[in-house]
């Protein structure tokens, strides 16, 4: 197994591993929290350290997801006290813990191999150097069976407790009424964050892992209202933002960590301009339609409503017209013209007279703003 195929293979899995819990964060407007948490569980690694003195003890992990569901904690306390917003607390408590982490390393912990930089940025290239020996028989890097399993307990989990969450994350009160805690379940989750980030910010640094939590389920998000195949799609783009970050960076001698964060952004943009329904290309076509058929309904109204009245050459008149509607000439224009194209106005003595396809137009707007009512 080569060195790039196993650099690979760790993106994948540790995107798809961030991805899974990262969806119920984008659904419930949590996004920021992740990078909070990945920040701040360093402060609960240099403490377990400090009672371990042992860099591989299994206390670190422990004391970083824990860490985790302080720093959620802390947040929701001020954010309670109604005196700060949510984003608000967030940006006063994960800048004080990882601060406290910070300057408990640089004055206690000097000597010790806790790189504030890897942490931060992460180093896939080195992954492969950190082997897993079975027997003494080299079976792979230790990275890709400390996500593998990373991943497993992520998928299991959410397949497991699927209905509980998907109720809490589109409606807690009614999570409470059928019976489920939705604090539990909450904290359940940020537990689960906590523990994703902790194995995956090793090897990808802290960035990269809230770019693969947050950036593959809001590009999912944005073309699909199934929450199944939300959880499908952020995996796929997870996936593919690995890879395709670690061929872009192989191609121009850059950050590994760096391209496949950039990566997630540039897929993002991608599904955020072409997205059928969400996509800001539709969304800019639908609004111009939407536009236009609001200028057309508007004018055929006004045209309907003054047939045959006693002031219809005044109110319709094809040079007046303009002066009731309080439109200028290029719009009112663009407007007749493309009634006419469409059959639904004709113009007789230069009065605006409307076709009945005009007049079916008016009735069927009538009727859905009353439907709207």
């Amino acid at each position: 197994m080569s060195a790039a195929f196993e650099i690979q293979l760790i993106a994948v899995i540790v995107s798809v591993a961030c991805a899974l819990p990262g969806v119920f964060l984008v659904l419930r407007k949590m996004s920021m929290m992740s990078d909070s948490i990945t920040h701040t569980i360093l402060l609960g690694i240099v403490l377990a350290f400090f009672m371990t003195h042992d860099l591989s003890s299994p206390f670190l992990i422990v004391g970083a997801a824990l860490m985790g569901v302080v720093t959620v904690w802390l947040t929701e306390m001020l954010t309670k006290t109604r005196l700060v917003s949510e984003d608000s607390a967030i940006g006063i408590v994960f800048p004080l813990l990882f601060s406290i982490a910070i300057i408990l390393i640089t004055r206690y912990a000097g000597a010790v191999h806790l790189d504030t930089d890897s942490v931060l940025l992460g180093e896939l290239a080195f992954a492969p150097f950190d082997r897993m020996i079975v027997f003494g028989v080299d079976i792979g890097a230790k990275a890709i069976y400390t996500s593998g399993v990373l991943l497993l307990i992520n998928a299991v989990l959410i397949a497991v407790f699927f209905k509980e969450l998907k109720i809490v994350a589109f409606d807690p009160l009614l999570a409470a009424v059928l019976g489920f805690s939705p604090a539990i379940i909450h904290y359940g989750l940020m537990t689960l964050v906590s523990l994703t980030a902790v194995g995956a910010f090793e090897a990808v640094g802290s960035v990269l892992v809230v770019a693969f939590m947050i950036g593959p389920p809001v590009t999912a998000y944005l073309l699909t209202d199934d929450l199944k195949i939300m959880l499908l799609l952020s995996a796929f783009f997870g996936a593919l933002s690995g890879i395709l970050g670690f061929q872009a960076a192989y191609l121009l001698d850059v950050s590994i960590a760096g391209s496949m964060a950039a990566m997630t952004g540039l897929i993002f943009a991608v599904v955020f301009s072409s997205a059928p329904k969400r996509g800001l290309i539709s969304t800019l076509i639908r609004k111009s339609r939407q536009k236009k058929e609001y200028a057309q309904t508007t004018l055929l109204l006004h045209v309907c409503n003054h047939q045959n009245s006693a002031n219809e050459r005044q109110e319709n008149g094809i040079n007046t017209i303009a002066e009731h509607l309080h439109w200028d000439r290029k719009k009112l224009e663009k407007t007749i013209s493309s009634l006419i194209r469409g059959e639904k106005i004709i113009i007789k003595e230069a009065v605006i007279t409307p076709t009945p396809a005009g007049a079916d137009m008016v009735e069927s707007a009538k009727k859905k703003l009353f439907v709207g009512l």
